[in-house]
């Protein structure tokens, strides 16, 4: 039996977003020794570096870049890694983790809305629906939420957090699906420019910090596996999946998250937990049945 291209992508988007998953686990327990912004920037920046020698085919690419795509790219390296991931690792500092993966997820609601207008992708009736049944799932795993499990900044990166990372869901669908710049020098040329902004802001504000040996271990863990590897294969997914099917299945990692926590925390699942993620994992079932129509406006 042959398994069509667009459902390789999904598959490939499923491991990526486990490989994220196991990354809130690390990052959360090492971001109390590891200022935020210089923990990002260290991981990315070393991604790049991992990521270099691959480029070498691609130097003709490179050279052919338009400026409209240098742009873009900077863009989307700005808005996908300085500002998202970024926000994400500063959120993790002020923010209990199952909180925050909620809040995260109405990205998911953003991308589908604007996503209309800027991309001219339009969710089908199912697609709407399964947004909907993926929000009352997540809703039910996680209620009752007390404001009191994080802090007011807390709450407030959380919110910049998934305006940001709706713009990055956006910004690179747009980048990816004329499949004009391979996967890789996406990856690399976005990813070297947001990890350098990265890297300076968190050396200018808390200085440079003296890490452990399990700190570097984790760091380069996740430059390696989480980072070099799973974004090349997300831009690659990019491709043929949309930008709403793309950010409901990013937005699994809220199962990926509680089921790891249950295998390896020995954190309990009550019949609500399991009532919730059973209709998170259905609503993004449903968004992915068929792909996104695109208009024919513009």
């Amino acid at each position: 039996m042959r398994i069509s291209g667009r459902f390789k992508a999904v598959l490939l988007a499923l491991l990526v977003s486990f490989l994220w998953s196991t990354s809130w686990v690390l990052v959360k327990n090492s971001i109390h020794q590891i200022p935020p912004l210089i923990f990002a920037g260290l991981r990315y920046s070393i991604a790049v570096l991992i990521l270099l020698p691959g480029m070498i085919k691609h130097r003709k690419t490179l050279t052919a870049l338009t400026r409209k795509q240098c742009s873009q790219l900077a863009a989307l390296g700005l808005v996908f890694y300085t500002l998202t991931q970024g926000g994400q690792f500063l959120t993790l500092k002020y923010l209990e983790a199952i909180p925050f993966s909620l809040i995260l997820n109405f990205t998911a609601v953003v991308v589908a809305v604007v996503g209309i207008v800027v991309l001219q992708e339009v969710p089908s009736r199912l697609q709407w629906a399964g947004i909907l049944v993926f929000i009352v799932g997540a809703a039910i795993y996680f209620f009752p939420i007390s404001i009191a499990t994080g802090s007011i900044i807390g709450f407030i990166l959380a919110g910049f957090t998934v305006c940001a990372n709706a713009a990055a869901s956006l910004l690179g669908r747009s980048v990816n699906r004329e499949k004009a710049i391979p996967p890789l020098v996406v990856t690399v040329v976005s990813m070297g420019i947001g990890a350098l902004v990265l890297l300076a802001a968190g050396l200018a504000i808390d200085g440079l910090p003296s890490l452990s040996a399990n700190n570097w271990g984790v760091i380069i863990w996740l430059a390696a596996v989480n980072t070099a590897l799973a974004f090349t294969l997300w831009n690659k997914t990019l491709q043929t999946l949309s930008a709403l099917e793309s950010s409901i299945i990013n937005n699994t990692m809220l199962i990926q998250i509680a089921l790891l926590a249950w295998l390896f925390l020995d954190e309990q699942l009550s019949p609500q937990d399991v009532l919730g993620l059973a209709l998170a994992s259905a609503g993004i079932l449903l968004v992915n049945i068929r792909p996104t129509r695109v208009s024919d406006a513009g």
